[in-house]
């Protein structure tokens, strides 16, 4: 929908209620700042969010002393304190008396207005703290009443200022209690887990220490693209190569068409029964410290961390909170890491049996992508990535059996061996702005012998491999 058109059906909706379009003009100005003008949770539930905005600003004016104080025609506005969008060139004129008088010089009374940037959400019973309206009324010649009712939650940057970019959280129910955990930009390492960083172990043939500048512009790839085959996993605009991903999306889609491997003590398995393989998978090698390359090498992709503009928000179909993105994302683009705590298998299962019974927010990812290599692993070397308690934004991303719009690579970063890896998520198509992302976690819905209990999936996609489909989901 064009611009121009959403605009004139903004004005529609509030000139039923005989709201002014030059008022209306300058809160919608806001709104549409705020929300890095995605338009979706503006027009949600008939222009909630613009309506009630308008209404609170008229509440706070009152507060002041302006009982039906007004937006001066010509002048610019600003939102309820509630929003708290900074916005520096905004300045305000109130005015006392009806919309129909006259107002003198003296009788205005003009601020400059600085908005903080930080709000508030819902607290732990439920109410809410940060909504647009509680009660409020229009100035008495419209006899229009804004009735109590709670408000939908912004948080404008849930990572904290630790992300390259803000990622904001938006719940247009305004009922909805955050769930309880860490934001973390990195993997952190929760007790007994091997994960043994040192330049010293990565040896000449693992790192380019003879390069310089950007390791793709060179005609000859260098040592770190051995991994994907003698040429990098991505192009020169960021995206992974189109050879690279295909063939990663065949062992997501097809895996009885690839290869398996099988422990003679499987430690998923060991208690009960045995190995049932795990796929040999593809690996991105990108380069590191001990590499000549700079930081904006184009083959440092996922260290440099999340630029893409994503939003948290409470899905409609039973899901959860779930992840957007803001911007069109063209195929091949990496979105973000999914980052958690490193535990052994071993420690998550004894996490998982002091736990309360309650269901899981997240479900935790085995970090299985080479345990074939060792005969027997050992207990502390069968890592898995747990973000129940910290994590990231992907701990958000919601399943989707089969056709999902992201897929999970393996990628090497500071340390030779694969016992520990990071997981990127990358696009496996072109992504429109507003639609949610999701991911196929690769769980066997059928396996009631597995030590992670499964969810009940309402994935909503025609190749669900879940038969029972519930109306609850689980997001990662």
């Amino acid at each position: 929908m064009a611009k121009n058109e959403r605009v004139r059906k903004a004005f529609d909706a509030t000139r039923a209620l005989k709201l002014p379009d030059e008022e209306v003009k300058l809160v919608l100005k806001h709104l549409l700042k705020l929300f890095d003008n995605n338009w979706e949770p503006i027009e949600a539930e008939d222009y909630r969010a613009l309506i009630d905005a308008y209404f609170e600003l008229k509440e706070d004016k009152g507060k002041d002393g302006c009982e039906d104080a007004v937006v001066e025609h010509g002048e610019s506005g600003k939102l309820p304190k509630r929003l708290r969008l900074p916005d520096p060139e905004d300045q305000v004129s109130f005015r006392k008396g009806s919309t129909s008088q006259v107002s003198s010089p003296k009788e205005k009374k003009r601020r400059n207005v600085s908005l903080q940037q930080d709000v508030t959400f819902l607290n732990k019973n439920g109410s809410s703290s940060s909504g647009y309206s509680n009660s409020c009324k229009k100035p008495q010649q419209q006899h229009v009443t804004c009735e109590k009712k709670n408000s939908f939650q912004i948080i404008p940057d849930i990572t904290k200022g630790t992300e390259n970019v803000e990622i904001s959280l938006v719940d247009v129910t305004g009922k909805k209690e955050l769930p309880k955990f860490t934001y973390m930009r990195d993997n952190i390492i929760y007790q007994h887990a091997y994960v043994h960083i040192s330049l010293a172990r990565l040896a000449d043939e693992d790192c380019c220490s003879g390069c310089s500048g950007d390791c793709l512009s060179v005609p000859i790839p260098c040592a770190c693209a051995q991994e994907t085959g003698g040429e990098f996993a991505y192009t020169s605009e960021g995206q992974l190569r189109e050879e690279f991903l295909k063939a990663c999306m065949s062992m997501k889609l097809e895996p009885q068409e690839h290869h398996f491997v099988y422990c003679l003590d499987c430690p998923l398995e060991r208690s009960k029964r045995k190995c049932k393989g795990h796929m040999v998978r593809k690996f991105i090698k990108e380069c590191w410290r001990k590499c000549g390359c700079n930081m904006q090498c184009g083959n440092r992709v996922v260290q440099r961390g999340i630029t893409c503009k994503l939003q948290v928000f409470w899905t409609r179909e039973g899901k959860g909170w779930g992840v957007k993105t803001l911007r069109d994302l063209p195929k091949g683009t990496f979105v973000c890491e999914y980052v958690g705590e490193i535990l052994t298998n071993t420690e998550l299962f004894v996490r998982n049996s002091k736990g309360s019974g309650d269901e899981r927010h997240t479900y935790p990812v085995t970090l299985d992508a080479d345990w074939g290599s060792e005969k027997i692993l050992k207990d502390e070397e069968a890592l898995c990535l747990d973000a129940t308690l910290c994590g990231n934004v992907a701990r958000f991303i919601n399943h989707r059996c089969f056709d999902a719009s992201l897929i999970d690579i393996p990628v090497e970063v500071e340390t030779p061996d694969r016992h520990y890896y990071h997981l990127a998520l990358f696009t496996t198509r072109d992504v429109k702005a507003s639609e949610e992302l999701t991911w196929d976690y690769g769980i066997d819905f059928d396996d009631h012998e597995h030590p992670i209990k499964a969810f009940k999936c309402s994935c909503g996609s025609k190749f669900c491999r879940d038969q029972k489909r519930s109306s609850v989901q689980v997001s990662l």
